[in-house]
Order: structure tokens, then sequence, then C-alpha cells
């Protein structure tokens, strides 16, 4: 029975960018209305706020300068068929030296290793990138190396935020520039980014609250009567440029500024939700201990998760735990020297152990979470290369 033209536009219109373009190849009606702007508008509106469903696995980016494989992609169980992104573009992406940055529902903030202050924005899906002008502040490598870039992208845009360290030694302030994907132009907030005294990991930033989040390192080189002794998260007002200090749970500081203490923070459920929150998750001892913060205003922290390693049934010998992140809010991914796991931290399956990947990305890779859909990457948008 032939489905009429308008139902079908529904249905694919609510499927991840992969599983339409596999249809594509066998329907004719699905191939001429899957290119329309409207259809592509209506299934980047459909899966905004989705669930991730693959993972970007790259080695740091020193070692990323030597190996031929830069960027590989893997799905999370269950996604294995119905997502993921053409390999020719995974090729391209490590032929030309280039760096994942950052993901947001379905766009790629990306830079060029050899040539950094070469950033664009990319749709590995529909193969389309445009180049991100770089704020004359930052056009020198010497510049660039102290900027800390980040992606985010709303339902009908898409934002870059860098954050520029305007101090040469021990930063006590960043700029933050915006750039409006819609508009094509960089905007500058009043107000910079106040860290602290220590130094803030960027590279694990989370948007929430109508804020971004960053915990701050560990070391030891504070003293005990300093204010900055204990590590903490510092959050950053997008509207009107306060920074304020997150208190972490007392259990998570003890013993974190043993040089095998890592600590990052999440996003915990839903973000965009009542339900939404921040997580905190600590490797010390190859043990896990999780916590969410239950109540934002007073900073109460909850712990609902903590095991060894050990305990989790993984085959490999020398278990090696060497970075981790939250994806969707609810699922632990970690990596080790060969592999990735990921282990559930809510109801459904919490504690459930699985294997996703073996990798080749050597000790400490980067793992970036990545939803396929069919997202514009704004205007001069061109087609990749490959």
């Amino acid at each position: 029975m032939e489905v009429p033209q308008d139902i079908a536009f529904e249905i694919f219109s609510w499927l991840p960018a992969k599983s339409i373009c596999k249809f594509k190849s066998t329907c004719n009606p699905i191939s001429k209305f899957s290119e329309e702007t409207l259809f592509r508008i209506k299934q980047t509106q459909n899966l905004f706020g989705k669930d991730d469903t693959c993972l970007f696995i790259q080695p740091n980016e020193i070692s990323q300068r030597y190996v031929t494989e830069r960027v590989e992609l893997h799905s999370l169980p269950k996604h294995q068929q119905s997502s993921g992104v053409p390999n020719n573009v995974l090729s391209f992406l490590s032929k030309n030296t280039t760096s994942v940055i950052a993901s947001s529902n379905g766009l790629v903030l990306c830079h060029n290793i050899d040539d950094p202050v070469k950033v664009f924005i990319c749709n590995p899906i529909t193969k389309s990138w445009s180049s991100i002008p770089i704020p004359e502040s930052l056009q020198t490598q010497n510049n660039f190396a102290n900027a800390k870039f980040m992606l985010h992208c709303s339902l009908d845009d898409y934002k870059v935020f860098i954050f520029e360290n305007t101090m040469e030694w021990a930063p006590t302030c960043y700029r933050c520039n915006v750039y409006h994907g819609k508009e094509g132009v960089w905007k500058t907030m009043e107000r910079g980014f106040l860290p602290g005294g220590r130094n803030m990991e960027f590279g694990i930033p989370v948007f929430f609250n109508g804020s971004l989040h960053f915990i701050s390192d560990s070391g030891q080189y504070f003293m005990k009567p300093s204010p900055f002794y204990k590590p903490y998260i510092m959050s950053y007002n997008l509207e009107n440029g306060t920074s304020t200090m997150l208190r972490l749970p007392r259990e998570a500081i003890r013993g974190c500024h043993h040089i095998t203490c890592k600590m990052g923070i999440f996003n915990w459920g839903k973000a965009s939700n009542s339900n939404g929150s921040l997580c905190l998750v600590k490797l010390s001892k190859s043990t896990f201990t999780v916590w969410f913060l239950g109540d934002y205003e007073s900073c109460s922290w909850e712990k609902v998760f903590k095991m060894r390693v050990k305990a989790m049934g993984l085959k490999e010998k020398d278990l090696d735990v060497t970075s981790f992140t939250v994806v969707n809010g609810n699922l632990l991914v970690f990596a080790t020297n060969e592999r990735v796991y990921s282990c559930g931290l809510d109801d459904k399956r919490f504690m459930m152990i699985e294997e996703i990947c073996q990798h080749n990305c050597g000790s400490n890779p980067r793992i970036i979470s990545y939803l396929d859909t069919y997202r514009s990457c704004g205007i001069n948008a061109e087609t990749m290369p490959c």
C-alpha cells in the first residue's frame, strides 16, 4: 500500500539522519522531499534535545598530529544500525588534521591542528561546512593557544563561545566572545568570566540554567587558609555575565589533591526540563563516584552511584581508565587504553555495563557525543570536498 506523501514526510522527519540517507537510495519520493528545506527544518525540530547516539573518539591533540586515523566515530548501544556519518567524511576530517572541539544537536565544531586559527562548523551527515571567522585578537597562533572554544545549539541557531585569556600568567578574567550563527557576527560580553584562583577545565563545559559551568582543577598549589584550596565549580551567567562559585560535596573533596584523582561535571538528566541538573563524577583509586546537584540554589548534592572498576566484570587484564564522560544525562562512558564502555546511571539501566567499541586513540582519548540531524550550518555553508 502506498503511503501518502504528507504522512511519509511526517514519519521520516522523526528518524535519525543516517536512517533517512539509507531510505533515500531505495525510495524516490523520500529522496525528493528529504532535500527540501522544510523537511530539514522539521527533522531538526523533531530531534532537538533527543539523546545523542554516537561518540567521536580522538587522541589528545599532541598525539593526534602523529597518527593516521585521527577521528573515530562509534555508535552507542542500540543505535549501531540507525546512526552514524559517512566513512568518507571521517576520512576527510582525519586527512585534513582536524580536531573535533565540540558537538551540539547535530553540528560539530572543529579546527585544523596544523593551522589552529582555521575553525569551522560542520554537519557530517549533509557534508556541509561553514568557516568561523576568528576575532582579530586571536589571529596569531600564540594568542589562539590561550583561547577556549565551546558550542551550543538552540532550536533555530547556534552559538560559538570563545573564552580568551586576558592575562599572560594566572588569568584573573577571561573575555567572552560569542559568535551568532544566524547573523555571522561576533559579540563581546560586557563582563568577563572570573574563574577564581584555580585553573578551569574548559574542555568539559556544561550549559545549564542559563549559564556555562566549569569545574576547576584540583592540584595542591594553595594552602588551607586560601578560599581556593578546595576545587570548585564556577558558573558564568550568559545574560548578565556574573560569575558564581558552587561548592563540591565534602566526600568529593576528600583525597582530591592526589595526582591520580580525576573529576568532571556533566549534564544530569535532561537539561531542558525540570529534572535536569549537573552531575559530578570522581574517579579515585579506580572507583567511580557520581553525585547530582539536587538543589541548585543551596548547592545540595546527592550521591547516586559508587562502584570500583574491578567490580564491573570487564575482561581486560590491566584495567586503567584514562578518560570518562556522561552522555545523555544518564550514561557513564569511560575509556581504557583499548576499549570504551558504558554504565547506566538511571533506574532503567542502573549499573548495566556494556562494551561500546575498541579504539585506536591511545591513552587519554577525548570523547564527544553526537546526534546526526539535518541541521543547517548557517550562512555561507559549503559542501565538503570529500
